[in-house]
C-alpha cells in the first residue's frame, strides 16, 4: 500500500486519540478523519441558546470549515476519502439529547449531500456511526449533567432527567458500550475498503433500535417504541438489555 496522508481533528483523546494510534500503526497517511465533537444532555429549559451555539460551530460548522478548505484540493486531484465520526444519534433522536443529536442530524444531512457531488470528482464519502462508547468524553458529559442545575425545568421534568434518564443512560453504556479502540478498528477498515460504504454503524447490537425508524416511515413506531420502554415498561427494557448483552458476550468470545 503506497503511502498515504491523514488528518484526524479532535484525536487528543477517546475516539480520536484510538483512531490516530490505529493509523499510525499500519502507516496510513492520506485520508481526512473529523473526530471533533463536543456532548451536551439535559432537559431544553436548563440549556442556553449561547451553549447550542457553541456545541454547533464544533460538531457542524468546525467539519464544515475543514470539508471546505480541503474540498478544492480533493477535486484537483481527482481522489480522497473524507470520513466522518458521526453518531446512531445522527439517524435516531433521543430522550435529553435534543441538541446533540441535532448536531449530529446536520452532520449526516452534509455529508449525505455533498456525497453526491463528491462522486463526480472520484471523492469517497463515509459517516462512522458509533453507538454509545465508553469514554471520557462521555464520563465528563454525565458527571457534568448529575451536577446540573436544573431550576429552569419543572418538577416532573427534573425527575424524569435524574431518576429515569440517567440511570437508565448508565445501564445502556455497561451494557452496550464499545470501547474507543473497537471503534477505531473499525474506522480503519471503512478506510481501507475498496468500496467504502457511506454509513457504517459499529456496533452491531444497537441496529434494532436505528432500524425501527426505517421500518415505519410516520415514525411512530420508534416513537412508540422509546417511549414504552422508557416510561411504561421498566422491566421490558431491562429484559432487552440483559439478551443484548449475552449476545455481545458471545460474540466476544468467537472474535
Amino acid at each position: 500500500m503506497g503511502t498515504r496522508r491523514v488528518l484526524v481533528t479532535g484525536c487528543s483523546s477517546g475516539i480520536g486519540l484510538a483512531v490516530a494510534a490505529r493509523l499510525a500503526k499500519d502507516e496510513l497517511r492520506r485520508f481526512k478523519v473529523n473526530n471533533a465533537g463536543v456532548g451536551m444532555i439535559g432537559p431544553l429549559e436548563c440549556q442556553s441558546i449561547a451553549a447550542m451555539k457553541e456545541l454547533f460551530d464544533t460538531n457542524f460548522f468546525g467539519l464544515a470549515r475543514l470539508v471546505k478548505e480541503l474540498l478544492p484540493d480533493m477535486k484537483r486531484r481527482q481522489s480522497g476519502h473524507i470520513v466522518v465520526m458521526s453518531s446512531v444519534m445522527g439517524i435516531q433522536g433521543l430522550l435529553f439529547n435534543d441538541v446533540y443529536s441535532a448536531s449530529k442530524f446536520a452532520v449526516e444531512g452534509f455529508c449525505e449531500s455533498l456525497a453526491v457531488q463528491a462522486m463526480k470528482f472520484n471523492i469517497k464519502t463515509t459517516l462512522v456511526e458509533p453507538g454509545p462508547v465508553v469514554t471520557e468524553f462521555e464520563r465528563k458529559v454525565y458527571e457534568e449533567a448529575e451536577k446540573m442545575d436544573l431550576s429552569g425545568a419543572d418538577e416532573e421534568t427534573a425527575k424524569i432527567f435524574r431518576e429515569i434518564y440517567l440511570p437508565y443512560s448508565k445501564k445502556v453504556f455497561a451494557s452496550l458500550g464499545q470501547t474507543p479502540e473497537e471503534v477505531a478498528e473499525q474506522t480503519v477498515k471503512v478506510i481501507t475498503a475498496k468500496e467504502p460504504p457511506l454509513r457504517h454503524q459499529t456496533n452491531r447490537l444497537y441496529m434494532p433500535m436505528t432500524a425501527l425508524k426505517h421500518a415505519d416511515p410516520t415514525g411512530r413506531l420508534p416513537l412508540d417504541t422509546f417511549y414504552k420502554m422508557i416510561f411504561k415498561h421498566d422491566n421490558v427494557f431491562n429484559a432487552t438489555l440483559g439478551v443484548l448483552r449475552l449476545l455481545q458476550r458471545r460474540t466476544g468470545k468467537k472474535q
